[in-house]
């Protein structure tokens, strides 16, 4: 199973593949404030994946409309409720800007 680590706090959690990377965050017990539900997403769950990127599910229309909405986007930005984990460990950190 791969391990998430959420950063900056350094909290890991071990989780099934396909499982997304918000089930993982929450957890870890990290303290997470998102209104994303399935199928809603606000874009509060924005998050930049530092290792294991490529293992992630490929990032999808609906995500990238998304992710064009939200100030701060880089390289390394995913939707936390959208992408699902593959084999490898991620880490991934939680940003103070992140806003719908």
């Amino acid at each position: 199973m791969p391990k998430v680590t959420v950063l900056p706090s350094g909290k890991s959690v071990e989780v099934a593949p396909g499982s997304t990377l918000l089930a993982a965050i929450t957890a870890s017990g990290e303290s997470f404030a998102t209104k994303c539900t399935s199928g809603a997403c606000s874009g509060e769950c924005h998050v930049f994946v530092h290792d294991g990127r490529r293992s992630l599910s490929k990032t999808k229309r609906e995500e990238h409309a998304k992710l064009d909405t939200i100030v701060g986007v880089g390289s390394k930005s995913r939707l936390a409720c959208q992408a699902l984990l593959g084999e490898e460990d991620v880490s991934v950190e939680l940003l103070s800007f992140a806003s719908g």
